[in-house]
């Protein structure tokens, strides 16, 4: 981990160095060439000879920035920057030698370098530390050509003193810095690592809470088909029993509108066994329920069908299936999702104000799977809209008309069989939701 951690902050560090590097060679030439000024003050007699050893000076770094921009020089950051920083460092010695050794007023110069170096730049350790050295052999070269330099009481003992002390400095600030940068980066490193595990965990209990409420959901929807089996079921049988003795009357054999009131009635009351009986399969999910068994897609379209009978009334629903559509796997759970799909396809229409709504329901088999899918002629799904229906209270209702939890649930589901629920649509003309399901046996 350690290992990784370093080589992650290795590239990140590189641009880094970079902007710093090529900001702090901008800055030097700049101060190098105001030090026109102080060539004016201090030695008016060799002002031209200096300025032009300081535009010299100026474009060798500026070649140096060029060349950092470069793919070769970004790797190579380090040194080029240790070269541009130690170009100055050379003028200054030279115009020490050339002037009055240890007596002039350039040393200064060769401090603020090292300090640069060590508080402002990336450098590592032993680049800093080389640097200082150098630093100081310059120095004491330069002050060679003034033997009167080296007097021990003198300038020259005061000022080596002061670039070793600067040397120093700048080599702990160094290390300091680059511990305290590296330390951060692994702060930075592990925050983003607890960023991803913080929403991974917000993912799961986004996925907990809709499981909670579709499990409410269904308990209530348990309960309300339990009452309705023991209240509905017993006058229904009633009523269908009554409506067949009546069918058989001679009255109702020779009335032909009464017996297509007696025909109509009994046809409803069917229809009603048959929405208590598909409110007891959607919502009961006992162990036997919710395991792998084989059953009849069409069988659990029909039922969705008819639980959502109220939302499809008006809108023209086909459907185009194969004559086998034995699948395996938990028939009540993909019941809920054709429910949702079919609501979902049912509202777009709507919202479209077709002239002619419709929902086309269609499979086919692709090898071991059944490609089921439900396309609406409603407005379609924007494309920034469509890479986020899956997403848990992702919604485009109004408030109130909905959580947000539908298709994320559903998404679950199938997921669960072994397969992807995937979304198409085309704006202003149709949406496609698409899912596969297992074969059986």
């Amino acid at each position: 981990m350690d290992k990784d951690l370093h080589t992650d902050y290795e590239t990140t560090l590189r641009e880094f160095r970079f902007e710093f590097s090529r900001g702090g060679a901008y800055t030097c030439i700049a101060l190098i060439l105001l030090g026109v000024g102080l060539d004016y003050a201090m030695y008016p007699h060799m002002q031209m000879l200096f300025a032009s050893v300081r535009v010299v000076v100026s474009i060798l770094i500026y070649g140096i920035i060029r060349a950092m921009e470069t793919e070769w020089g970004k790797d190579k950051i380090q040194w080029l920057t240790f070269v541009w920083l130690l170009l100055p460092q050379i003028m200054i010695t030279w115009m020490i030698g050339t002037t009055e050794g240890a007596s002039s007023i350039y040393y200064a110069g060769l401090n603020f370098a090292m300090y640069a170096s060590g508080i402002v730049l990336t450098f590592g350790l032993w680049q800093n530390i080389v640097f200082g050295v150098l630093s100081i052999v310059l120095y004491v070269v330069a002050c060679s050509f003034h033997p009167s330099s080296f007097y021990l009481h003198g300038a020259f003992v005061v000022n080596t003193l002061f670039l070793v002390m600067a040397a120093v400095l700048s080599a702990v600030y160094t290390y300091f810095n680059e511990h305290a940068r590296f330390m951060l980066f692994g702060l930075k490193a592990e925050l983003s690592k607890k960023n991803i595990q913080l929403e991974e965990t917000n993912k799961n209990l986004a996925q907990i809470k809709g499981h909670m409420l579709q499990q409410e959901k269904m308990a209530a929807i348990g309960t309300l088909a339990a009452g309705l089996l023991h209240e509905v079921n017993n006058p229904v049988n009633y009523s269908l029993m009554a409506m067949d003795i009546a069918l058989e009357d001679p009255l109702a054999q020779s009335n032909a509108p009464l017996k297509e009131c007696l025909v109509d009635a009994r046809q409803g009351m069917q229809r009603v066994q048959h929405i208590v009986s598909d409110l007891k399969t959607f919502a009961y999910r006992s162990g036997a329920a919710t395991g792998d068994n084989d059953f009849l897609l069409e069988r659990a379209l029909d039922s969705a069908l008819r639980l959502v009978g109220h939302e499809t009334k008006g809108i023209s629903v086909t459907r185009d299936l194969p004559a086998d559509t034995l699948v395996r796997g938990d028939e009540a759970a993909i019941v809920g999702v054709l429910v949702n799909l079919l609501g979902n396809a049912a509202l777009a229409t709507r919202a479209a104000n077709r002239a002619a709504p419709a929902i086309h329901i269609a499979a086919a088999w692709q090898g071991e799977r059944l490609r089921v899918t439900v396309q609406d002629n409603g407005p379609g799904i924007p494309p920034e809209n469509l890479a986020r229906v899956f997403e848990p209270f992702f919604t485009t209702r109004e408030i109130g008309q909905g959580l947000g939890l539908g298709l994320f649930i559903s998404y679950g589901v199938i997921e669960r069989h072994g397969g992807t629920l995937a979304a198409e649509s085309k704006v202003g003309e149709w949406t496609k939701m698409i899912f596969d399901l297992p074969r059986a046996g």
